[in-house]
């Protein structure tokens, strides 16, 4: 008997969720606890890390598990390397649903840097408006540069304010439309937006206004990861797991 692991916290992970659920699959939905009040799925759900490698191959076996899904943010390269460990190591079939990247067109002002640490270096310069579109686990390495005014936008009020001499948060869930980003960046005067390529549509629309409004972004490039196989739709998934 199939029994899925979804390894979650994404748009897709949930739409994966409901698909699942509704086919009457054997599966678990987990999170990796970054937010306190996670989203609601139709499986049964686990919040928290798994304590390694070693600790998802305890559950894998304890569960009986024998489908894995990786579908985690594309940034989350730790977790992404635990499954395909895992997987290896208990037999267990693994795939990953991940969005394809964005793609830099001709009228894109992209600043491309291979890591957080490479972006706070680019933004060694004049005080600007910068919208920091990165989450909240890596806002304290900015504070490096505090000539800047940061627009933030979180899913949720930070528990310790981070340690930015100018900030400003916006506490909003996406997807984002093209309109209220266009609106976001002039209300706020922003001239440069600091992103992570995470791709897909839910958070583009910023990459869409960057381009309508000819603002510079400073990309932040996805981690490399080991070879895996990969999916970029739910129904792709399906398939997989009707095999």
């Amino acid at each position: 008997m199939k029994n899925v692991l979804i390894l979650g916290g994404t748009t897709e992970a949930s739409a994966l969720a409901q698909a699942v659920a509704a086919r009457g699959l054997s599966a678990t939905f987990s999170y990796a606890g970054r937010v306190s009040r996670p989203k609601p799925q139709p499986l049964p759900t686990r919040v928290g890390g798994f304590g390694g490698v070693a600790g998802l191959v305890d559950f894998i076996a304890r569960e009986r598990i024998t489908h894995i899904v990786d579908a985690t943010h594309p940034f989350a390269a730790q977790m992404s390397r635990h499954a395909l460990a895992a997987a290896a190591h208990t037999g267990a079939r693994a795939l990953a649903l991940t969005r394809p990247p964005w793609r830099e067109m001709e009228a894109d002002r992209w600043q491309r840097v291979a890591s957080i640490e490479a972006a706070v270096e680019a933004l060694d310069g004049p005080a600007e408006r910068i919208l920091l579109a990165i989450g909240r686990l890596h806002l304290d390495a900015f504070s490096a540069r505090p000539q800047h005014h940061y627009l933030l936008r979180l899913v949720e009020e930070p528990a310790v304010p981070p340690p930015l001499a100018r900030y400003k948060a916006v506490i909003d869930r996406g997807p984002f439309t093209l309109e209220n980003d266009l609106e976001l960046l002039k209300t706020e005067r922003i001239t440069r937006i600091v992103c992570k390529n995470a791709g897909g549509s839910g958070a583009a629309s910023k990459i869409l206004a960057a381009r309508a409004l000819s603002l510079p972004v400073t990309m932040i490039d996805r981690p490399r990861l080991p070879p895996r196989q990969e999916a970029h739709s739910v129904d792709e998934v399906l398939a997989w797991l009707e095999a």
